[in-house]
């Protein structure tokens, strides 16, 4: 009986290290392809509980009356720590919490976002929004309706990638909640399957859902005083009040200059946390060195048989791609962007002519080390 109670007793607190583990920044825990394992532990948590609990519980009443009794209660209290900080404490979705008043104001009655500050903006059917990084770094996900459309807007920090999409699964709404990250990528599970999801890509990775993806909108990341010049009557997500004390308010991840771990910027090129911006068409892709684009300010190149743009405004902030009409380049002064003795906007408008535009490319800033675990076969620039 005593060998039964302690056996429990370190079965059941290593099983909930063992849960949590796997899907968050434990030291070599995002290195392996350990999401298989991770889903089988979290899965069936209930039956590892019940017969390693009921180890515990079988060899403590054997013992009761032992005269070490009081050995064994206090044997019980470092399972009850573990298992209160590994389900309450070091868990995703109480760690970073969503948005409880979900605000918008126009530019006008906005006084809280500041113009330089990066946003994700999205537009549909004449309606436009802009997510602070800011609070979407620490929200994750923000669940909206823009131009009639559901849209779940999503950041990883530790990416530093922002994706859009359309939070339907089989033809239904769905409510994902964050569960942890695999890879240093956040992981999103759905509330109808229970599968697990991956922010970077929109693709269930594990569970029945496997393989299934969702639908990507196409999204921009900019200042928001670049956004404004491009739609000026866009709706602006304000702070969430219950939220506030958990965002980054000296934007310290934002501009670059936070050193964490896990968050921070390298700003050389090439390192793990160094910045790029990648693009993919087809099957390929291309990861661009940020410090490259600042210098240059726009480079043209070509992608399978696509010809494209990539620009970077003087703010240091405001990039798209897009693909080029024919084989000359592009060129650009301060935003406008000069094509065959036309002009364009950062949205790919002409300016003087409301009929003729340039495709936009979805083009993503992400850490190096992010975007080369996702497009391993990826092409430097």
């Amino acid at each position: 009986m005593k060998k039964t109670f302690y056996f429990g007793v370190i079965l059941l607190i290593l099983f909930e290290i063992l849960n949590v583990y796997f899907i968050m920044p434990m030291p070599g825990s995002q290195e392996m392809n350990s999401i298989e394992i991770a889903y089988f532990l979290y899965s069936w948590r209930w039956v590892f509980r019940i017969v390693f609990g009921l180890m515990v519980v079988v060899g403590f009443l054997k013992l009761w009356n032992s005269p070490r009794k009081i050995v064994r209660v206090l044997t019980l209290l470092p399972l009850v720590a573990v298992a209160y900080l590994f389900n309450f404490v070091m868990v995703a979705d109480k760690m970073f919490l969503q948005a409880e008043n979900l605000v918008f104001k126009s530019a006008a009655e906005n006084d809280l976002v500041p113009l330089d500050q990066i946003i994700i903006g999205i537009e549909f059917n004449g309606e436009a929004k802009a997510y602070p990084l800011e609070f979407l770094a620490y929200h994750h996900q923000v669940r909206d309706i823009v131009g009639g459309k559901e849209v779940m807007v999503t950041y990883c920090s530790v990416c530093r990638t922002g994706r859009v999409y359309e939070p339907i699964v089989d033809g239904k709404t769905e409510i994902f909640r964050l569960v942890g990250m695999d890879h240093f990528n956040a992981m999103f599970e759905d509330e109808t399957t229970g599968s697990w999801w991956r922010q970077v890509s929109g693709e269930a990775i594990t569970g029945s859902s496997k393989e299934k993806k969702l639908t990507e909108y196409y999204s921009v990341q900019m200042s928001l005083d670049q956004w404004l010049e491009l739609y000026p009557h866009s709706l602006i997500m304000q702070p969430d009040q219950s939220s506030i004390v958990h965002y980054d308010s000296d934007l310290k991840f934002e501009s670059g200059e936070d050193k964490s771990s896990l968050t921070g910027t390298n700003p050389d090129s090439w390192q793990a946390k160094s910045w790029v911006v990648g693009i993919e068409i087809g099957d390929s892709s291309t990861a661009y060195d940020w410090n490259e684009l600042k210098t240059k300010r726009i480079i043209n190149d070509r992608i399978d048989q696509t010809n494209l743009a990539l620009v970077l405004v003087d703010d240091d902030k405001s990039f798209v791609a897009f693909e080029r009409p024919s084989s000359e380049i592009l060129t650009i002064s301060g935003d406008t962007i000069f094509h065959c003795n036309k002009k364009y906007n950062l949205a790919g408008s002409n300016i003087d002519s409301t009929s003729d535009y340039m495709k936009r490319i979805p083009a993503y800033q992400e850490f190096w080390h992010s975007w080369l675990t996702f497009h391993p076969n990826t092409r430097k620039h």
